[in-house]
């Protein structure tokens, strides 16, 4: 594996120019020209990357899986993301480009505090961003504007104007994130109730004992998706996001044990899989305001 810290190196490797800035470059894939013992290698970034292609002959290994891209399809990846080149070339003229920036450049910005915001970062390659033209083209003149900042004379404005437009191009890219899972509302209907299927079956008592507690990750897995693509999915279509689910699923088990059984507290919080009682009593009183013990003698019948 090749890892990549800068991005005067990714340039060499790649057969590109050299960069016209040290944290920042948008890369025209059509023109690059890495050499033949760089195909099928896996190679690491150490900073964000955000890919267009236009073109239906490009193909990328990211992550753990193989992923033949759409056309008009774009991809997001935060630092320490593997990333692997196939060996088809783009179509000429086809206009596919990658922007990378290091985290150094939005280290001590507010954007920096923000990027946990932008999800999509973590998602996997078969949950890219499908644009319209007209994203298409929203998304392309911030990357201009952006290359043109970077390729002028740097001044003491620069770096302000740079992360000024990287955060433009991140929350319009939030926005068409928002309409796609909007535009996938039948699809989405049915992942959400294969999730709740799912979350039952990991939340038996039987599963439990057998697996611990039901983990985002897991479910997530399971379903094919990336952890944070399931939440932000759920998120739009039902207002709570899959750890939100997972504790209501917890608590309604904790809730019947309670009330309907004699078992003692330290027992129950064994069954639903917590490290102690107290992780339990802890548990509950954030969801219900009261200790296990206060529940149970409040709601026991007779």
């Amino acid at each position: 594996m090749i890892i990549i810290d800068s991005i005067s190196i990714l340039h060499e490797l790649l057969g590109y120019d050299k960069p016209k800035h040290p944290l920042i470059t948008v890369i025209d894939l059509d023109t690059i020209r890495p050499k033949a013992e760089y195909y099928n290698v896996p190679f690491k970034l150490n900073f964000y990357m955000i890919s267009l292609k236009n073109s239906s002959e490009c193909d990328l290994i990211y992550g753990r899986q193989y992923y033949d891209f759409r056309e008009g399809s774009m991809i997001f990846a935060k630092p320490g993301q593997t990333l692997q080149k196939g060996a088809r070339s783009n179509r000429e003229g086809s206009h596919s480009w990658m922007l990378c920036f290091h985290p150094d450049l939005i280290g001590s910005s507010s954007l920096w505090s923000k990027m946990g915001d932008y999800s999509f970062f973590e998602y996997e390659a078969n949950e890219a961003l499908h644009l319209s033209d007209q994203e298409k083209e929203i998304l392309e003149r911030i990357v201009q504007q952006l290359q043109i900042e970077y390729s002028g004379n740097l001044d003491s404005y620069s770096k302000d104007l740079l992360i000024s437009n990287l955060e433009l191009l991140l929350n319009y890219a939030k926005r068409f994130y928002g309409r796609q899972f909007i535009t996938r509302t039948a699809v989405q209907k049915d992942s959400v109730e294969h999730f709740h299927t799912l979350l039952k079956e990991r939340c038996s008592i039987e599963a439990i004992a057998q697996s611990g507690m039901p983990r985002v990750k897991t479910l997530a897995q399971a379903m094919g998706y990336s952890p944070n693509y399931l939440s932000d999915m759920l998120k739009k279509e039902t207002g709570k996001t899959a750890q939100e689910f997972i504790k209501l699923q917890l608590l309604d088990l904790g809730i019947k044990f309670l009330i309907h059984t004699n078992e003692p507290i330290y027992r129950i919080a064994d069954l639903l899989g917590f490290e102690q009682p107290s992780s339990f009593t802890k548990f509950l009183k954030l969801q219900v305001g009261i200790s296990p013990v206060e529940y149970r003698k409040q709601h026991r019948r007779g």
